[in-house]
């Protein structure tokens, strides 16, 4: 399929529905409103095309690019196809969840992640932490550095409350990925969790909540699936 065929596909697939919903949550156009499942069926269809991957990211449709993230050959990502990405990721779902799915599993993850929390744009910060969560989510640990991982609970710990909205909302989800994918890791992540407590987060006009991290780890714990590694960041 051509990058034309697919955006044509998609623009058919749109939902008015989806797509208020989405713009409620922050989306921006061009957007047509596409379900993630109907995505995951094209993506079925194409498997990996990292080429049509990376012409449909540039289309700056939200729901191309996020389609692009389930094509695309992270592997074969350079340094500077991510950076092009985390800058012009159309909102936060393609920030926090295409570009950062995809960087933790290229050569670049960690490195990236270091660079992008410490950007004064909001929506870069935001890929950072979600790029560090999925590769927590990911590594063994052996290949985590985790004296760096405690300094990083340690600033969730003491800037969690005074980020920028979205940052708050990544931060969170980083704390629970280190309790749930780190087991010698968890007591100082539920440590973090307690003294934060609640999180505040303006989730726009959505029923969507913050998942309390204590109750989420605890949860995780409970069920046996702590330390449990994922194959794919991508869901």
């Amino acid at each position: 399929m051509t990058a034309a065929e697919v955006v044509a596909e998609l623009k058919k697939l749109g939902n008015p529905t989806y797509k208020r919903i989405f713009m409620n949550q922050g989306a921006k156009e061009p957007i047509f409103g596409v379900k993630i499942e109907f995505l995951k069926q094209i993506q079925k269809r194409v498997k990996k095309d990292h080429a049509l991957a990376l012409e449909l990211y540039d289309t700056g449709i939200s729901d191309a690019q996020y389609l692009a993230g389930l094509i695309a050959d992270p592997p074969k990502m350079t340094k500077a196809q991510l950076q092009k990405w985390v800058k012009t990721a159309s909102w936060g779902m393609v920030g926090e969840y295409t570009v950062a799915w995809v960087a933790s599993e290229s050569r670049f993850g960690p490195e990236l992640a270091r660079e992008w929390i410490e950007s004064p744009k909001e929506t870069i910060a935001t890929s950072g932490w979600s790029t560090f969560a999925s590769v927590v989510a990911l590594k063994p640990d052996d290949e985590l550095d985790m004296a760096e991982l405690q300094k990083l609970l340690d600033r969730v710990q003491k800037t969690i409350h005074s980020a920028p909205n979205r940052v708050r909302y990544v931060m969170n989800g980083f704390v629970i990925a280190v309790g749930s994918f780190v087991p010698a890791l968890a007591p100082k992540a539920k440590s973090v969790a307690k003294v934060v407590g609640k999180v505040e987060v303006n989730m726009g006009d959505t029923a969507c909540k913050v998942p309390d991290a204590l109750e989420y780890i605890t949860k995780v714990e409970k069920s046996g699936r702590q330390g449990k590694k994922r194959k794919s960041a991508m869901c």
